[in-house]
């Protein structure tokens, strides 16, 4: 079985920036350790970045959400920095794009992508970890199963926080719906 590890919004700002929390602080040393371990068998790992431009606050998002967060080139949108630098040693090793910006809560083009690279979904396993839970890692789970119905889509729950504990929960058990694994 083909694993590919994809790792959500690990950004400054998610983590102990605008919306950071204690809960997504200590996130971070379980997905590094996941992250090295994908690296180490050498897996594919991907990466997305939640991007938005000066004008977030006049955005749909940003009347709903009015916190400007992750404004691309600051460094609340720069990644966590030791994910950054595993980040740049993927970038440097693996063929094909493997940071994915994006605009909104999933990213449709790396569920594009994995699509298209994959020519049997019944024998890949894509694992997520990443940020926040209730929000983009349920947004990017529930597009790769829809993209890729017969992949098996795994969430790790200890590499995952909501904004809420209760929200990150919440999830957890909507995904379960969708044929997610949670582990």
């Amino acid at each position: 079985m083909k694993k590919i590890l994809v790792v959500v919004d690990m950004q400054n700002d998610f983590i102990d920036g605008t919306l950071g929390t204690e809960e997504a602080v200590q996130i971070v040393p379980h997905v590094v350790k996941k992250i090295k371990e994908y690296q180490t068998h050498g897996n594919p790992i991907y990466f997305t970045k939640d991007t938005h431009t000066e004008d977030y606050l006049s955005t749909q998002e940003g009347k709903n959400l009015p916190v400007a967060h992750c404004i691309k080139g600051t460094k609340g949108w720069a990644l966590q920095p030791d994910v950054e630098r595993l980040a740049q040693t993927i970038v440097s090793k693996q063929e094909g794009t493997c940071i994915f910006e994006k605009g909104i809560f999933g990213g449709e083009e790396l569920a594009k992508t994995l699509r298209e690279s994959i020519e049997d979904q019944s024998k890949v396993e894509i694992e997520l970890v990443g940020l926040c839970t209730d929000i983009c890692v349920l947004s990017n789970a529930i597009l790769l199963k829809t993209y890729m119905p017969e992949a098996v889509i795994k969430v790790d729950s200890a590499g995952c926080a909501g904004v809420t504990p209760a929200t990150h929960e919440n999830a957890l058990e909507a995904m379960k719906m969708c044929q997610i694994q949670i582990v």
